[in-house]
Formats: structure tokens, sequence, C-alpha cells
């Protein structure tokens, strides 16, 4: 009774949390799955749908092509996302106040707004009036000016939680602005920043899907034209689900690793 009691219940020692073991973990996962297959299942039986997922394998090239278009655009968009997101929080820091309220003013309009507006706004208006026209680049860079918002808020609130007591001391023992900054600030505000970095590089991925209306050829866009040949709406949008998962996953579990190892108690 106490072994089955374990595989269900986290029991507390001392206020701290034990570890939860590695069968109870297997266990309830394969619990939790088998619960989410049972009711889509009992879901597909009530309208009467029956899934078919041969078809997938004649657009097998196209679904690849699809796939690494997707990992690019986000790749891509990880780099200068975070180069602007550097900017931007050190831009909002500065002693110009044209370009501390510059930044300022750019984060909040990037995340007061949806992704979606900002698309048209710059694909169909901004990029027509600068020429470009390559819907790849495009989507590059709508992403990277919608993310580069979210991570300068990132970096910025990693600064703003440095204690004021490490400063002190770096300048007491007679440490430079270049030292304090290479010795003190950096390292700390990268252990900080990392977690959330890696999850907003899931976020990416995500949110590359959107750039579909803009008919930027990655996976959902793939998808969306398989589906409109074969009329196999429930099963395109399915593989198209898992395939999301096989990306974000992964970047999720890091996060959760690194949140575990850099975690920072006051």
């Amino acid at each position: 009774m106490k072994h089955l009691k374990q595989l269900f219940w986290i029991s507390d020692n001392n206020g701290q949390h034990k570890k939860i073991s590695r069968p109870a973990a297997l266990f309830n996962l394969l619990l939790v799955a088998a619960l989410w297959v049972a009711l889509f299942w009992f879901s597909l039986r009530t309208i009467q749908i029956r899934l078919d997922f041969t078809f997938l394998g004649e657009f097998r090239i196209r679904i690849w092509n699809g796939f690494l278009a997707t990992l690019g655009l986000s790749l891509f968009s990880l780099i200068f996302s975070l180069l602007i997101g550097i900017l931007s929080a050190a831009g909002q820091s500065s002693s110009v106040l044209f370009i501390r309220f510059f930044c300022s003013v750019y984060v909040k309009f990037i995340r007061g707004t949806p992704l979606i507006m900002q698309i048209y706004l710059f694909f169909y208006i901004v990029g027509t009036a600068w020429g470009v026209s390559n819907r790849f680049i495009a989507g590059v860079l709508i992403l990277s000016i919608f993310e580069g918002a979210y991570i300068a808020e990132i970096i910025r609130g990693s600064l703003l939680s440095l204690e004021e007591s490490q400063l002190e001391a770096a300048r007491a023992v007679g440490f430079s602005r270049r030292q304090t900054w290479r010795f003190v600030i950096l390292p700390q505000m990268i252990t900080r920043t990392l977690p959330a970095l890696t999850g907003q590089f899931a976020s990416i991925i995500k949110d590359s899907s959107l750039l579909s209306i803009i008919a930027v050829i990655e996976l959902t866009q793939t998808m969306r034209e398989i589906s409109a040949v074969n009329f196999r709406l429930f099963e395109c949008y399915l593989f198209l689900g898992i395939l999301y998962l096989c990306l974000t996953l992964p970047v999720s579990l890091i996060s959760e690793r690194l949140e575990r190892r850099f975690q920072y108690e006051n």
C-alpha cells in the first residue's frame, strides 16, 4: 500500500518536497497520455471520423522542406531578436532621452499589440515601402522585431534583479566598470536569463506558424496547401501539431533543466 501511494503522492519532508522517483514520474506520464488519447479517441468516435495518415507519405519531401524552413526561420529569428533585445534593454537605460523613449515605446507597442497585426503592418506597409519582397527574409525580420521586445524585458528584468550590494562590493575591491560587468554582472545575467531565453525560443517556433498568413512556405503553410488538395484537414493539422511538438518539447525540457541548474534562492 505504501509503494502504491508513492506512485500518486509526493510526501513532504520538513517543508521540502521529495524528489519524484523515476517509476512514479513514468507511470503518471503514461496515465496522463492514456487519458488524453482516450478522450480524443472518444471524441472522434462521437463525430464518426476515421483518421487516415497514409496519404502524407506522398508529400514527405514537401513536409520535410517545410520543417527545415520553420527551423531556419526560428534560428535566424532567435539570433536577430537577441541582438534587438540586448540593444533595446540597453537603450531603456540610456542617458540619452530620445534613445530611452524610442526603445521604451518600441517594447510597449510590440508587447501590447498582437503578432498577426504586426505581420500585416510590417509586411504590406513597411516591407513594401522598403522593397522587402523576399517572404522568408520578411518573416525573419518580423519575428525578430516581435520577439526582441520580449527578450529586452527578460534582459532588463535580469539586470534590475541584481542586488546593489554586489555592485558596491565590486567598487569596494577596486573593480573598474569594465571589470564589474565582466566578473560580476554578466556571469549572473547569463545564468538568470538563459532559462527564460531558451523558453522564448520555443515561443519563436510556435509564433512562426502565423507567417503562413503572408504565404511564407514554412511548416504550417505547407500543411495548409496539402490539406487543400486532399481535404484531410484533421489529419494534416494533427500531424502538424506532432511536428511542432518535436521541435518545442526538447527546447522546453532544456529550459526546465536550465531553470533547475541556475535557480537562485535569496
